[in-house]
């Protein structure tokens, strides 16, 4: 039994060899000795609540197999006491929240404890994982690479141990490439099916949230926590599609596709049927975003104008405005054109998969080394874009995606693969990740 996830802390506590409280003292005591990793830590509250969490299991009335297991949040949900600052110092006098983001409020429901707010790229805006203001959270073992983003402090507490999942959004990718570059499991669902009240925004009509864990089992858990329902029963699907154009990319590495082929053997061994061929919907998707834009940051941009004509701009991270700046240069009718274009390639691609799940690399290269994007402005830009463009054609097509690892490469740097499917399969693709971790015996693929 992995005692660092979700389902081996429930165990713990199930079977009284730990209590809620020394659990979210374990995990306040690692998160105060990582650099980077939280904005704040809530250590009154998550204490008080692991109290009343010890008090009910003792008393045999445990709010849920959860009940008492601390969790992180990443800065851009509202926590009831502590302010959003979506990782900007020019939110760092806003009022404090007065209620719990729709999410955070049910996992407390179920007894979970919230420990503290987690780091990110300024205002979810990259996919590298940076933040100048707050520090660059690292994982355990390769210090010297970038967690990913945007979600990166939520990614690390969990790579470190600290807690066992945590709560990431993903707009183009911000759950996804997290768990990819740390050896995670990150599901980025289709929208609309968690409630996004209380969560900071970078461009609604792609913005969702997504938890980040240690399994692909505990992903199912949260996956139904964070919708208020039961876990998804449905039959895993047996026809499952590597699609062509994105794994003979020459972006993706040696290793990235080889673990990729390693992983549908894998499957293929446990029955499932994996066929080999392109999938029109993708590469129109890519070619659109090319040609007309990158609709998420147009979006973006038009969020922040406010601020970025205001004296506070000068606070902002200088990449994150470039980028702002040059996606509020789109001219308006890319964007009618995209929208239309979003419209019919959903459509499209349903029709095209007709039921299958699609197995994609998550990026298309293992974590790259942070002392060379920390000084080069025009290297950061060239890679967060290349970091960005697998996950960013899902977001697009609102595809939901399951990231899982699939091994690493020659430097012991993790790879990963994506499980995805049509907008609205997402019960389907979490049973296609379901079905890999039998195929292979384990949750783990590295």
């Amino acid at each position: 039994m992995d005692t660092g996830t979700l389902a081996g802390q429930a165990r713990l506590l199930l079977e009284h060899r730990e209590t809620p409280d020394m659990l979210v003292r374990a995990a306040l005591d690692k998160a105060k000795a990582s650099t980077g990793v939280f904005i704040c830590l809530m250590e009154k509250t998550a204490l008080a609540e692991a109290a009343d969490a010890t008090r009910r299991r003792a008393g045999g009335a445990a709010l849920s197999d959860f009940d008492g297991i601390p969790f992180a949040v990443k800065d851009l949900f509202d926590v009831m006491g502590s302010v959003t600052t979506a990782g900007s110092r020019t939110r760092l006098a806003v009022p404090t929240a007065l209620r719990d983001s729709a999410i955070v409020a049910r996992l407390r429901k179920l007894g979970m404890i919230p420990i503290g707010k987690t780091n990110l790229s300024e205002f979810a805006f990259s996919g590298l994982g940076l933040n100048p203001h707050f520090g660059t959270p690292t994982a355990s073992g390769h210090e010297d690479r970038a967690p990913g983003g945007s979600s990166s402090g939520s990614a690390i507490a969990v790579q470190r141990g600290i807690v066992p999942v945590a709560l990431g959004t993903d707009t183009a990718g911000s759950v996804r490439i997290p768990a990819a570059f740390n050896g995670l499991v990150g599901f980025r669902p289709s929208r609309g099916r968690y409630e996004m009240r209380g969560v900071y925004p970078l461009a609604a009509s792609f913005d969702t949230a997504g938890p980040i864990t240690r399994s692909i089992e505990d992903c199912v858990a949260m996956d139904a926590m964070m919708r208020d329902g039961s876990p998804s029963n449905v039959a895993p699907p047996r026809h499952l599609i590597m699609e062509q154009g994105l794994l003979d990319d020459p972006d993706v590495e040696p290793a990235v596709r080889q673990n990729l082929l390693t992983f549908a053997d894998m499957l293929r061994s446990g029955g499932a049927i994996v066929e080999q061929r392109a999938i029109p919907s993708i590469g129109r998707a890519r070619a659109a975003i090319s040609e007309l834009g990158w609709p998420g940051g147009v979006e973006a941009a038009a969020f922040h104008r406010n601020l970025l004509a205001s004296k506070d701009r000068a606070l902002v991270d200088p990449r994150v405005v470039v980028r702002l700046d040059m996606a509020a240069t789109t001219p308006p009718g890319n964007m009618d054109a995209m929208r239309r274009i979003r419209t019919e390639l959903i459509d499209t691609l349903r029709r095209e998969l007709d039921g299958a799940v699609m197995i994609q690399p998550t990026v298309p290269h293992v974590a790259p080394l942070l002392s060379s994007l920390a000084s080069d402005d025009d290297l950061f830009a060239r890679v967060n874009l290349k970091t960005l463009w697998m996950t960013m054609i899902g977001s697009f097509l609102d595809m939901p995606g399951l990231a899982v690892p699939s091994g690493t490469d020659p430097q012991g740097l993790p790879t990963s693969v994506l499980l995805t499917g049509a907008s609205g399969s997402d019960d389907v693709v979490l049973a296609a990740g379901l079905l890999a971790a039998r195929s292979h015996g384990t949750d783990s693929f590295s």
